[in-house]
């Protein structure tokens, strides 16, 4: 069974390193912003006391922005599961919208997020060309050896009645 704990000072040092290994440090650029995520909130699941995800997020005007999620153990539901705690801890805050962003190139992402009822709102071209600026180790080639050049927005709307449709989909695409 999958728990989902709140990051604490003494997961620092794990959630370190799987944003070191996962994402090269603790910075993020989405939508033209740096975030140190290593500062943001953070959620984490756990397999039988094994920390196996991580879900680091932030609220603002009355939205939840999910800025990395990270299952290091693939189709056992776990970033699923954060996904779903990410939504019930927006909700919790008064947020009606969770959205957030991804590379062009990160078709598995894209699909993982809308079968859990996300959907595409915008996309930003060249808003990656303009994040190597901050971030210069954003590679020029992702995934599929696709070039990685435009940011892609998916949201999912926090209404009550949405979020209930949310848990379905949640937990019935692991």
């Amino acid at each position: 069974m999958i728990s989902i704990t709140v990051g604490t000072d003494a997961d620092k040092d794990w959630t370190a390193d799987v944003l070191s290994q996962r994402w090269g440090n603790s910075m993020i650029v989405s939508r033209g912003r740096c975030h140190d995520v290593s500062k943001l909130s953070a959620l984490i699941a756990e397999i039988d006391g094994e920390r196996l995800g991580l879900a680091t997020y932030r609220t603002d005007d009355e939205q939840v922005e999910l800025v990395t999620l990270d299952a290091l153990l693939q189709r056992q539901g776990i970033g699923s599961a954060l996904l779903l705690a990410v939504s019930e801890r927006g909700i919790s805050a008064g947020c009606h919208r969770l959205w957030l962003v991804t590379s062009n190139d990160n078709l598995d992402a894209i699909r993982f997020y809308q079968r859990r009822g996300m959907r595409i709102a915008a996309v930003y071209r060249g808003a990656i060309d303009e994040a190597r600026q901050l971030k210069p180790t954003i590679p020029e080639v992702g995934n599929y050896a696709i070039p990685v050049h435009d940011e892609i927005e998916l949201e999912l709307l926090l209404y009550k009645r949405d979020h209930q449709q949310c848990v379905g989909r949640v937990a019935s695409h692991d």
